[in-house]
């Protein structure tokens, strides 16, 4: 008699009920950040732009946002993304980011990700050198090029929107801790970033204070949010709000300029250096004049992972004098999965525990 393993081997695929939606995503990630990409089975978005998009996806299908970010199919510092038509016919397709808090306006290392997608799967002509996207997200157009070489690709950078500092060296007290000094910036996003090397604060940058690093980076975010009025988009009220701390150290590392760590949405921490607050540290080293045109700086992030960052033009933008910023780094492919869903499980649209 055969025992219970030759029936594993014979019996192993399992065929859902029909109604039971099946979600099938892409996994990678970017300097150890996760990106859940969703290619197949999420319903119908309705609109004529990206932020239409998110606003309907926002309001009707929320439920799945959080079954495919949170446990048990995800976990509390899970990412993903959600592709959707461009805004207009110049575009090559649009890009929703989903988090654990909900959806943010940019995500530079989403960029990279689906840039590297894009051509492993090509959904372009792909030709040896470099290859163009243009990438339509909620803050606006995202251009990348992704280089290939011999067939592979070897590395992505993207020229990200228009990013400008809104303040440098602006205060904040937070109790147990005392005044903060924080510069407010936008790199398709709103952070506070935060220099070690001007505040007392008794930590460094390392993997052995991740629940340091998250909660200070929260108690400050509440706090800039609290106090800080400015925190203004100049042409789109949707992306007026403050997305993140950045903490800023020197690295430990030969031949690296800098260190970022970002908190963001609700007390997820970055793995990668964070592509739109890099965006954003590149207007301010530009309004200090800590970097010139096509000067590049190189930033790491808590796992070792590293962008290297550059400013190739500037431009007015409403009240403020904005940045071009470029930034590059590389992506990796991890897994395929088809998620299902059960209507019957009391857990379909997932838990955080934290």
């Amino acid at each position: 008699m055969k025992n219970t393993y030759h029936n594993i081997l014979k019996n192993s695929h399992f065929t859902p009920p029909s109604d039971w939606m099946q979600i099938k995503t892409i996994d990678m990630h970017t300097g150890g950040e996760p990106l859940r990409v969703i290619l197949d089975g999420f319903p119908t978005l309705k609109g004529n732009s990206v932020m239409e998009y998110r606003t309907y996806c926002k309001n009707n299908f929320d439920e799945l946002r959080t079954a495919l970010m949170f446990e048990p199919r995800g976990h509390p510092d899970m990412y993903g993304c959600i592709l959707t038509p461009p805004n207009d016919k110049d575009g090559d397709f649009g890009i929703i980011f989903l988090h654990n808090e909900g959806y943010s306006t940019m995500c530079g290392h989403a960029i990279i990700a689906i840039s590297t997608l894009a051509i492993t799967l090509q959904w372009i002509s792909v030709k040896e050198g470099e290859n163009i996207l243009k990438i339509d997200a909620p803050c606006g157009r995202i251009t990348s090029y992704t280089t290939v070489k011999n067939g592979e690709v070897t590395g992505v950078k993207f020229h990200c929107v228009p990013s400008f500092v809104v303040g440098l060296d602006r205060k904040i007290t937070l109790p147990g801790i005392g005044e903060i000094t924080y510069d407010l910036a936008y790199g398709g996003a709103f952070y506070a970033y935060v220099d070690l090397q001007k505040n007392n604060l008794d930590f460094d940058l390392s993997t052995k204070n991740y629940q340091t690093l998250i909660k200070t980076g929260m108690d400050i975010k509440r706090a800039v949010i609290k106090n800080d009025r400015e925190i203004i988009h100049p042409f789109e009220e949707e992306l007026s709000e403050l997305y993140g701390t950045i903490f800023i150290d020197t690295s430990k590392t030969p031949n690296i300029d800098s260190k970022n760590v970002c908190i963001f949405a609700d007390g997820e921490l970055d793995r990668c250096p964070t592509g739109s607050g890099v965006s954003g540290r590149m207007a301010i080293h530009k309004k200090r004049k800590e970097i010139g045109f096509n000067e590049t700086m190189s930033i790491e992030s808590i796992t070792g992972a590293v962008f290297l960052a550059s400013v190739i033009s500037e431009e007015d933008y409403g009240p403020y004098t904005a940045v071009i910023p470029q930034v590059e780094g590389s992506a990796h492919i991890t897994g395929s999965n088809t998620f299902i869903i059960d209507p019957k499980d009391p857990m379909k649209n997932g838990f955080i525990l934290r």
